[in-house]
């Protein structure tokens, strides 16, 4: 058995742009031999696999599943929109949300480890989608969402499939009112965070670094207005205090009346049935938000979609 060094690693890495892992095992599978584990690689769809790695993964699709009180949210990302159509694909996020749900694993990289259905772990049955699927692919992230005794509502805006789409939402409500109850509110307060946005549960919850670049523009837009010091104060804290009331979901107005804060349609609806009601959080993931494309990975989508 031939030593399976760092250095022959590396360079049968170098040469396939396959990953640590898989190179090692190739290595151990070839007795050391770079170009029969170039093969093995190849074979195996790995190689192939490594080389679509550079590209941007944008679209795909957001999974969503709950078991009562708990629930799991995960992003997949392809390079294209076709792929977010795609049976094995929409059967592989599927399949990791519940694989999230039942392990209760709310940290990306554990769940590229966990097994999945079948023996291989998630990361491996990634792999394998590239090779056959053709396109970069990646776990962007995962959330998991859980109440003592209440609910876990999921939503999926513009559902692609049952329980995917580009929009999800998780809502978390606490209560010992039953699930009848519940689930609907929960059903329409995750329509409502899909349409809102809102940024946290609470005005004080807000990102601290948001607010403080808010304070500066409306500082600035104030300077301008040549009102004296104490005027301009009084404008900036409004301008902050309309900006935390507007981006905080329970002081956000409901979007279905348009005029009832959502804190009091959740404290309405425990009334209505005789126990408390809390809204405990939310998880909103929208697909691809916050990653860069540049005007170049058009022409890659273009030549995924033709098979280049």
């Amino acid at each position: 058995m031939a030593e399976i060094t760092a250095a022959l690693v590396k360079e049968l890495r170098d040469r396939t742009g396959a990953g640590m892992m898989d190179c090692k095992k190739a290595l151990a599978e070839n007795n050391g031999d770079i170009e029969a584990s170039i093969d093995w690689l190849r074979t195996k769809g790995l190689a192939a696999a490594a080389k679509k790695a550079g590209r941007v993964a944008a679209e795909g699709l957001v999974g969503v599943a709950t078991d009562g009180t708990r629930g799991a949210m995960v992003e997949v990302n392809s390079e294209t929109d076709f792929v977010g159509k795609n049976e094995q694909f929409q059967d592989f996020v599927r399949d990791v949300t519940q694989v999230a749900l039942a392990g209760n694993i709310s940290d990306i990289e554990a769940l590229g480890a966990a097994a999945y259905p079948g023996g291989e772990t998630v990361a491996e049955k990634l792999t394998q989608n590239i090779a056959t699927i053709g396109e970069n692919q990646s776990l962007r992230r995962v959330s998991i969402v859980s109440v003592n005794s209440g609910v876990v509502t999921g939503y999926v805006h513009n559902a692609a499939a049952p329980g995917m789409g580009k929009i999800g939402v998780l809502v978390a409500l606490e209560s010992t009112a039953g699930a009848d109850v519940l689930e609907p509110l929960g059903k329409q307060l995750a329509m409502h965070v899909a349409a809102a946005n809102p940024l946290a549960l609470n005005g004080d919850d807000l990102d601290a670094e948001m607010v403080a670049r808010e304070r500066a523009i409306a500082e600035e837009k104030a300077a301008q207005s040549g009102k004296p010091a104490e005027i301009v104060g009084k404008i900036v804290d409004g301008a902050i205090a309309k900006f935390r009331k507007e981006n905080a979901l329970l002081s956000q107005l409901f979007v279905m009346d348009g005029k009832t804060p959502v804190a009091e349609v959740v404290a309405a609806a425990g009334k209505d049935v005789g126990a408390t009601i809390t809204l405990k959080g939310f998880v909103r993931f929208q697909l691809g938000e916050g990653i860069e494309k540049e005007e170049s990975d058009f022409a890659a989508e273009v030549a995924a979609v033709a098979g280049v």
